[in-house]
């Protein structure tokens, strides 16, 4: 059986990082880990080929050898999942179709004839069986949130890992938080369901053993959702660091309240994680109420996010306007939390009415709906009728987001942070990849694009302050290009 394992191009958003990969000389920021897992549930005598469109294109042979093509996608993905289903039906080859995009939306895929909604776990042994017979459903549905105990090792080894900047794993799945705008809990619920340190372990052996040195991205919903088992799997982590010595780093998604643990903190530095990514949303109180975000409440958020970086922990944000509790003057709120609290990469996006959601079922109640949501973060058209004027919210993002990543004001946020953080190595010594990485920022941001001169200042006093932290000042230059990029074309 010939099986070909499609994924389809993700657009210019936050987490494309696209205007990042032409300094590292990388053509896709994260790999296809959902199909890479799939993989790993079909027969081993069966012949895969994955083609990830943002590494290559899908060509006219590879549908010609395929018996059956399994497409995975996030709903960001709808306009190429719709190319891709042309060029299957083109060429007579049919589709079985899962992930995030169809799960809560499959219906409207009509050209699509099959689909697996919910996780595969439990339904890929029928599906295997039925591919065998000739027989395949229409719909395989998932009974249940299944446990991860049986979930194989991905198979990294039908991607070329050269092509990637970060590789990515998963320990977890699942929330235990109920916020109103979230998907999560729709598709993997809010009991928080784990693999076995073992399991995880193994994962990452397998990329050290291809070689992989390089960051991976952790890519659980909430990596401390149930902070016991992170606490196990941290000190396997420790240990296994300690017998192989792996080059690779690790960043992850985690709730702010992981501000109030210092022994998971540590323990996660210590196991080599650098980066978080922590869901803020808002500075104001009453959008947290509203959005039920209650582990972001009565707390100091400014100082939860220092906490995190004097702990070694670079914090990445979320950010949210569009709130029915948001204010005119939300806009300056949201800038001056993010200057100040020196939160770099901070990703901040209208608020959008997902699938299934308690959000979309509210609104659609209220009569507010107005389309299904792009899932694009960079979006800068609600789904929705706010209560603020629409075209405010719309222009006042796309200003937030230029003033954010205007060189002067990026530049002194770096600052911020260079300040708060506190990695448990400072190193001073770059890198091969380092050093190519700096030699075209002195071209790219030091010569040719706008800014130049706040850049070479930015690079100047990093050098003189804070030489032990000049890669970690460069490296966040580099994704403030992408962002600035980003902003420019809302």
């Amino acid at each position: 059986m010939n099986i070909l394992l499609v994924s389809p191009k993700t657009p210019n958003t936050f987490w494309s990082f696209k205007h990042v990969l032409r300094f590292v000389a990388k053509k896709a920021a994260f790999p296809p880990l959902g199909l890479l897992t799939v993989a790993a549930m079909l027969p081993r005598d069966w012949h895969l080929k994955v083609v990830d469109l943002n590494v290559a294109r899908l060509d006219d042979r590879d549908l010609r050898w395929a018996n059956w093509v399994l497409l995975s996608a996030m709903i960001v993905h709808r306009e190429s999942v719709r190319e891709i289903a042309e060029r299957c039906a083109a060429a007579g080859r049919r589709i079985i179709a899962g992930g995030p995009l169809f799960t809560t939306g499959h219906e409207s895929f009509p050209e699509i004839p099959h689909f697996v909604l919910g996780e595969a776990e439990e339904i890929m042994p029928q599906l295997v069986a039925d591919l065998r017979a000739g027989t395949v459903a229409p719909v395989y549905r998932a009974p249940r949130f299944p446990a991860l105990g049986d979930t194989p090792v991905p198979r990294y080894d039908l991607i070329k890992l050269r092509h990637y900047v970060t590789m990515a794993a998963q320990f977890s799945r699942g929330c235990p938080f109920d916020c109103e705008f979230c998907d999560i809990i729709v598709m993997n619920g809010r009991v928080p369901r784990t693999k076995s340190p073992e399991q995880f372990i193994a994962e990452l052996e397998a990329l050290r053993r291809l070689g992989w040195k390089d960051m991976v991205f952790v890519v659980d919903d909430n990596f401390i959702g149930n902070k016991a088992r992170t606490k196990a799997l941290l000190h396997a982590m420790i240990a296994w660091r300690a017998r192989t010595r792996p080059a690779m780093g690790f960043l992850t998604e985690a709730s702010v309240n992981l501000a109030d643990d210092a022994e998971l903190r540590a323990l996660m530095v210590g196991a080599g994680f650098r980066k978080v990514f922590v869901g803020i949303e808002t500075p104001s109180s009453a959008g947290l109420d509203e959005c039920r975000k209650l582990q972001n409440t009565g707390r100091d958020l400014v100082a939860a996010v220092q906490t995190l970086q004097g702990s070694g922990l670079e914090v990445m944000g979320g950010f949210i306007v569009g709130f029915d509790s948001d204010t005119g003057d939300i806009f300056k709120q949201q800038f001056d939390f993010i200057q100040r609290s020196g939160v770099a990469t901070a990703m901040v996006g209208l608020l959008t009415a997902l699938p299934q959601t308690r959000l979309y079922q509210r609104l659609q109640r209220e009569g507010r709906l107005l389309a299904e949501s792009s899932g694009d973060n960079t979006s800068a058209a609600l789904n929705f009728h706010p209560r603020l004027n629409r075209e405010y919210l719309e222009n006042g993002y796309r200003e937030l987001m230029r003033r954010l990543y205007e060189p002067g004001n990026y530049y002194r946020r770096i600052r911020v942070f260079l300040k708060n953080h506190h990695p448990v190595s400072e190193r001073l010594r770059l890198s091969r990849a380092d050093c190519e990485a700096f030699v075209k920022s002195f071209w790219l941001l030091g010569v040719w694009y706008r800014g130049r001169w706040a850049y070479w200042r930015f690079v100047a006093g990093t050098m003189l302050r804070r030489p032990r932290q000049f890669r970690y000042a460069i490296e966040l230059a580099i994704i403030g290009h992408h962002f600035r990029r980003v902003a420019a074309g809302l």
